[in-house]
């Protein structure tokens, strides 16, 4: 007869690691130690951070939250989200993808409109040849020609995107990410499996936007 009372207990995670496999368990782990041995986190508690109004979300059949973290500084708060989400793939054979992503989020004073940057392909270049939307800065050439802004708002991006903001941008420490802005909520992230020195970069970046550049 099992003797349940020498059953080893469940490990416990700082996220919820329900049906979660062990390759993931152990990049949420990595992610989370290595942003507590940097940053002052705490548990946010539930808190609906409403990641269905990004684009970056928009082909997701659903977006579920594992863990949320506050990084907290006197000047402002920034956020980091470990997100499960659930894609359709296909059209006749539909299947359905699962990936696990982290993401940063800080909330802004200046309302942007709507932002997407990215670093700038060869697709953009000619894209924006054919329909010239790109927001550029003509006083800040390594910026523009390094990144690709798309907005719905000239004059509140640009009124947003100040000196600061756009040095924060070019300061990030990794090519492979997208910063999303709608009106005051700012997330970056990408599509990648999950690296704890990525996630340290997102980190990293929402927190100097959301201490040194909030103003």
């Amino acid at each position: 007869m099992l003797n349940l009372a020498n059953k080893p207990p469940m490990e416990e995670h700082p996220f919820d690691a329900t049906g979660l496999d062990y390759d993931t368990i152990k990049r949420f782990t990595e992610t989370y130690s290595t942003l507590k041995e940097e940053f002052r986190i705490q548990h946010t508690g539930h808190i609906d951070f409403d990641l269905h109004q990004f684009k970056a979300f928009r082909n997701c059949l659903d977006v579920n939250l594992r863990g949320s973290y506050v990084i907290k500084r006197d000047c402002g708060d920034s956020y980091i989200l470990f997100v499960e989400v659930h894609y359709k793939i296909g059209d006749k054979h539909v299947s359905h993808h699962q990936e696990f992503q982290v993401w940063g989020l800080t909330y802004l004073k200046p309302n942007f409109g709507s932002v997407v940057i990215h670093r700038e392909t060869l697709t953009d270049k000619i894209l924006e040849l054919i329909h010239p939307h790109e927001l550029d800065f003509p006083e800040d050439k390594p910026f523009s020609n390094t990144f690709y802004v798309v907005v719905n708002d000239h004059t509140k991006a640009t009124a947003g995107m100040t000196r600061d903001f756009r040095n924060a941008v070019m300061d990030i420490r990794d090519n492979d990410f997208m910063i999303e802005i709608v009106d005051h909520t700012l997330i970056i992230g990408n599509y990648d499996p999950i690296v704890a020195e990525k996630s340290l970069h997102i980190a990293e970046f929402v927190e100097r936007i959301a201490e040194g550049c909030n103003e």
